[in-house]
């Protein structure tokens, strides 16, 4: 694990910003940082960046104590933009570089590799308050990354930008992750986790509710949803034991059905075939939407009782 987090406690004037929390970010992933408005996930990124310190608790970098030196191992795309509106795109970018330990030099052949990559290289002696919240997020990201540091913290990365631009910048946190970098990716938008998160931690009023893959999460809050392609007709469902169809059409020749908690799915395309030609079975698992809201709101009344 490049990041454990252990039993992490921190308040502000009594009030509990983090609450025992656990987090493990495996190297060379992207792991979503998750949950509602006031949940803790910026307290806990202030302290992964030595702007704070936790309470109580431990938080090991690569196996060790995390300390201000990991700091250059580390980039940090805040939601807040921080550029200085009045330079010139270029002369800052060489700025905040030097200030992140690399030569003039090396900062320059960095920069022009991405600026040509954005395609942005008539931005450079422009005012950073001539562009866009989205263009000035592009040399935000870049700046980020230009030290090419183990640990990226991206928090609300795509905000800002248009579709075909937040593609963009998908590819480009995936290329990051498969040349090695460790990512810890902040956001509300739960089609993104879907796209790049291998793992997520889930916090809700100070505490991690949930943690683990993408995947095994899926699985573990699946439903017994189903989709299928057919040839026949809809009404034969209507015996099919312990299984509720919810939409079906023989004009389109597919329906939507849920099996009950204690049947297989080898089970219900054995009662299918029996009654239909069918061309196409596929298991529908939960959005990582769905699963973020329920979970709140499960854990919202638990609160409540």
């Amino acid at each position: 694990m490049l990041i454990e987090a252990r039993d992490i406690v921190k308040t502000y004037s009594g009030h509990v910003a983090l609450q025992g929390l656990n987090v493990d970010v495996e190297e060379g992933s992207v792991h979503g940082l998750l949950g509602p408005n006031g949940a803790g996930k910026t307290t806990f990124i202030r302290i992964l960046n030595q702007m704070t310190r936790q309470d109580s608790g431990t938080l090991l970098f690569d196996g060790r104590e995390i300390s201000r030196d990991d700091i250059e191992n580390i980039g940090y795309l805040p939601e807040e933009r921080g550029l200085y509106k009045k330079m010139k795109v270029g002369e800052e970018a060489v700025y905040l570089a030097r200030l992140r330990g690399l030569s003039r030099a090396d900062a320059l052949k960095r920069l022009k590799y991405w600026f040509d990559k954005f395609e942005i290289g008539e931005w450079w002696n422009k005012k950073v308050d001539e562009l866009s919240k989205g263009m000035q997020q592009k040399v935000q990201f870049i700046v980020t990354v230009l030290h090419e540091p183990r640990l990226l913290i991206l928090d609300e990365p795509f905000s800002g930008f248009d579709p075909i631009n937040a593609e963009i910048l998908k590819s480009e946190i995936l290329q990051l992750r498969s040349k090695g970098s460790t990512i810890l990716f902040s956001t509300h938008n739960m089609s993104s986790v879907e796209d790049v998160c291998d793992s997520i931690t889930l916090i809700d009023k100070s505490r991690n509710v949930l943690q683990g893959k993408v995947s095994d999460i899926k699985q573990q809050y699946k439903q017994g949803h189903y989709s299928i392609s057919f040839k026949g007709e809809p009404q034969d469902f209507a015996t099919l034991q312990n299984v509720s169809v919810l939409q079906s059409s023989a004009k389109d020749g597919i329906a939507n059905m849920t099996i009950s908690a204690d049947m297989s799915a080898n089970e219900l395309i054995r009662q299918l075939i029996e009654r239909v030609e069918l061309t196409e079975f596929r298991e529908l698992l939960p959005s990582m939407n769905d699963i973020f809201i329920n979970i709140v709101n499960e854990h919202k009344e638990f609160r409540n009782e």
